[in-house]
């Protein structure tokens, strides 16, 4: 069954298992959800007044949506099957702000048309990337403000959540709790200036619930590689704490020592940079399917999914 999920009052600030859901799905189905973007179109032109935004509207989520079957130690499969955009798109950057924050006096935005699959920056072509900056369940305690990463996935700002993505998401209450926004057109690894290139669209998207999870912590797959997605205070933590649970799995499954494992991700683990200017850091950590492959292991049981 096709479920379509607007924007309009439909909007949370943080990933809470308190918060009401607005949609029941059963495993399996697929959902249209509609999103602002980062700013919830605030910035309508660039002579808006930055000072007069309202700064608790920052990053809403669309959601969150109920998925039945789906329980505290299950992870949560979503296939990004369609990604669109809206025509234009806005950047925003000032004093304090991402890494050159001190280098800036003022706070300014920038709005940049979409056409012909690249945005439109001055003289500049930029191609486009199109992909999901904030994604996630509600977490297992408390509430997690939109602009923040952690386990239940949230603020990554992966580039790497895209058309044709895969995340497993560890479900940490029942039903998930599911919810996405804050698109960008295109975003460099890092997001050094606090923003991507910012636009509202739709995200349609298949939920599934697969049963005993092996990760406490976003896992991506695509044509090409599985990528564990981990955030913490700084990157060094969260590049350590992503190798080791990578790790864990593959030598438990494979029978081969800590040591060899750690020789394989070694040579053939990509350890990346997603994002740096978030209140949380974080890194993926891509391992290619042909190891996987080779190895003769499964990351994720696809025989256990409902």
């Amino acid at each position: 069954m096709m479920h379509f999920l607007t924007r309009e009052n439909h909007l949370i600030y943080e990933f809470n298992k308190q918060n009401t859901p607005v949609l029941t799905v059963k495993s399996g189905e697929t959902v249209t959800i509609e999103t602002y973007d980062c700013f919830e179109d605030q910035i309508t032109s660039e002579d808006t007044p930055i000072s007069e935004l309202d700064w608790d509207r920052i990053n809403p989520a669309t959601g969150p949506i109920f998925v039945e079957g789906a329980q505290p130690g299950d992870m949560l499969k979503v296939k990004i099957d369609k990604l669109e955009i809206s025509s234009q798109g806005v950047m925003l950057t000032g004093p304090d702000l991402g890494v050159l924050g001190h280098r800036l006096e003022k706070m300014e935005a920038k709005i940049l048309p979409i056409k012909d699959n690249h945005v439109q920056f001055d003289e500049v072509q930029i191609p486009l990337n199109k992909m999901i900056g904030v994604i996630g369940v509600a977490p297992a305690e408390g509430g997690v403000n939109c602009g923040t990463p952690g386990a239940h996935g949230g603020n990554m700002d992966n580039k790497m959540i895209t058309e044709g993505a895969t995340l497993y998401f560890p479900v940490f209450t029942e039903g998930a709790l599911f919810a996405l926004g804050d698109f960008h057109a295109a975003m460099g690894d890092g997001e050094v200036s606090v923003s991507g290139i910012e636009v509202a669209g739709k995200a349609t998207v298949t939920l599934e619930v697969v049963k005993n999870a092996k990760f406490s912590f976003p896992l991506l797959e695509n044509e090409d590689v599985f990528s564990l997605i981990v955030s913490a205070k700084t990157l060094d933590e969260a590049a350590k704490l992503g190798t080791e649970m990578m790790a864990d799995v593959i030598s438990s499954q494979s029978g081969k020592s800590m040591s060899e494992t750690v020789m394989l991700l070694s040579a053939a683990a990509q350890v990346e940079v997603c994002q740096i200017v978030d209140p949380l850091m974080t890194i993926r950590i891509n391992v290619p399917k042909w190891l996987v492959e080779q190895l003769k292991i499964s990351l994720i049981d696809h025989n256990n999914i409902m």
